[in-house]
């Protein structure tokens, strides 16, 4: 029904000719393309180890590669093409598909430099885009046709010269450029009737095209708040957190300069609503555009990302919009974690912020609302909103308090344990505002089984000397009794390992000479093994005077 509104609508405007009809689909459910798919993906398995056992020996020559390679592509494009082509057969293609692109990349970065390879690659993705009219593939070989132009935007000579700082930062925003542009040409020059088959592939390669380039953003900005407690920080991530620490003093230009240039990416996010949606030039609007440039400028990473959410807004393409606002409250989040601010002053800023978008949203409904009473339905609905935020924020507020109480009764009854800290890498001990930790923990610690523990964390068993010390013995059985003496210590888990309550210490700015005396990490711990780094100490067992907090 929706299709068909819209067919008529482009007839009525003169975008398509009078006997214009819609294309014929196959409806798919999707859990059968789901299920066809994975079964032809397990089929392809046997089946191209089969297919290199027979040619793998030509793969060694110069020539090889690109023989199996452009053999495999052609295979697959041949079967693809065909109309009526049943489902198990399409997903059977797909692998050797990829297969056959990946032996003649894997052949032209071997034998060419990295540019003109990536530049050969980044035509055969466009040809095939246009050869395979498929949407869903044509998805992916958007985003895999924006990989590939990033080599070009790192040209080497400004990781020679800037250090790749400037450069990591261009390529996303360049990449946003270039599809804004697609999407400008698509619009104004090829929806006219005669060139409305252009307008589909333009679509579908610019959908996979900004989610490579919002997720480049998001990887610039690092670890957002939350996540980096829940997974951890990835190397990715502490790389990303360092772009921009490490600049020598004649480069302190280069963070103005991205932060000017995100600025301008929300300004012109701004002016393209306010053009757009007469709603958006409202006095309300404006002060919301000034708090989200005001935060655009603060994280070099974020008007990039409100650029394209504004530009996929104003389209009405809704569900890229959503991913873009998923990326940019990622970005916000990753404020957090922007270690040269003082945790207070970033705790007040965003309260601010929070608080003057709340005010606006307050502002904006009552404006907002009709004078005329609302049906009976409406209210009601309107009271159920109402009682599911108020129900929410009483959730929120509980769980917060909950885990705040809980953290100060372990403190309160907890047991004062010392544990000694094993050494680390010098080059990670100190790091910004937080030190990086490790204890030695036994051997058997290293990959308990998750069927052996069950529901259970693992704990430690420990003895404690008379100073306060903890000598951590073995990893503890549910079933065995401890000795006197002993007690247990509760593990984390953290990047894939565990660790004993964590392995990093947050303290103030300005402290990290105060804490290089640190030799023991100062716990609480309860009888069930339930423990909290309280802490640091030196090789006396005094506590080093710090107000910072562990991290939970």
């Amino acid at each position: 029904m929706r299709d068909d509104m819209l067919l008529k609508a482009a007839i009525a405007e003169g975008l398509l000719p009078d006997d214009a009809r819609a294309p014929s689909t196959e409806h798919r459910p999707w859990p059968v393309v789901l299920l066809t798919a994975l079964g032809a993906w397990i089929a392809a398995i046997p089946l191209m180890g089969m297919v290199f056992a027979l040619v793998g020996g030509l793969l060694d020559s110069g020539a090889g590669s690109y023989l199996v390679g452009a053999a495999m592509l052609a295979g697959a494009l041949s079967l693809m093409r065909r109309p009526g082509l049943p489902l198990f057969v399409e997903q059977l293609a797909l692998p050797a598909l990829m297969v056959g692109a990946g032996l003649l990349g894997f052949a032209l970065f071997r034998d060419l430099p990295m540019r003109i390879a990536a530049l050969l690659l980044l035509g055969l993705v466009l040809a095939l885009a246009i050869w395979l009219q498929r949407p869903w593939l044509r998805v992916l070989l958007g985003a895999a046709a924006a990989a590939l132009l990033s080599v070009q935007l790192l040209p080497s000579r400004w990781f020679d010269l800037l250090g790749g700082t400037l450069s990591l930062w261009l390529a996303p925003h360049l990449l946003l450029l270039v599809w804004a542009g697609a999407l400008w040409i698509q619009q104004r020059h090829v929806l006219d009737g005669a060139r409305v088959r252009w307008a589909g592939l333009i679509e579908s390669l610019a959908s996979g095209w900004v989610l490579v380039a919002l997720a480049g953003l998001c990887w610039l900005a690092g670890m957002t708040f939350l996540v980096g407690g829940v997974l951890g920080t990835s190397s990715a991530g502490e790389l990303a957190l360092e772009v921009g620490r490490a600049l020598s003093p004649s480069q302190r230009w280069l963070p103005l300069l991205m932060r000017a240039g995100s600025l301008g990416f929300a300004l012109a996010g701004a002016l393209l609503l306010a053009r757009c949606w007469p709603c958006c030039r409202r006095p309300l609007f404006l002060v919301l555009a000034a708090v989200l440039a005001a935060l655009a400028w603060l994280l070099p990473s974020l008007g990039g990302a409100l650029f394209v959410l504004a530009q996929l807004a104003a389209s009405q393409r809704w569900r890229l919009a959503g991913a873009a606002a998923v990326a940019a409250a990622w970005i916000i989040g990753s404020f957090y974690y922007q270690l040269h601010w003082p945790l207070g002053q970033k705790a007040l800023m965003l309260l601010g912020l929070g608080a003057l978008l709340g005010l606006l949203s307050w502002l904006a409904q009552r404006r907002a609302s009709a004078p005329a009473p609302a049906p009976s339905r409406l209210a009601a609905a309107a009271g159920r909103s109402r009682w599911v935020l108020l129900g929410g924020a009483a959730a929120v507020l509980l769980v917060a308090n909950g885990a705040i109480w809980q953290k100060e009764r372990l403190i309160r009854e907890g047991r004062p344990v010392f544990v000694a800290l094993a050494p680390v890498d010098p080059r990670s001990l100190m790091q910004g505002d937080f030190m990086r930790l490790n204890f030695a923990l036994p051997a058997a610690v290293d990959t308990p089984l998750l069927q052996d523990l069950g529901s259970q964390r693992p704990r430690l068993v420990a003895r404690q000397d008379a100073s306060g010390v903890a000598q951590l013995l073995r990893l503890h059985a549910s079933d065995a009794a401890l000795a006197e003496g002993e007690l247990l210590l509760e593990l984390t888990p953290k990047d894939g390992r565990w660790v004993l309550v964590s392995d990093a210490w947050f303290f103030e700015e300005g402290r990290a000479a105060a804490f290089e005396a640190a030799r023991f990490g100062e716990f609480r711990v309860l009888p069930d093994g339930r423990a909290l780094l309280v802490g640091m100490a030196d090789q006396n067992l005094h506590s080093i005077s710090a107000q910072a907090g562990p991290k939970r």
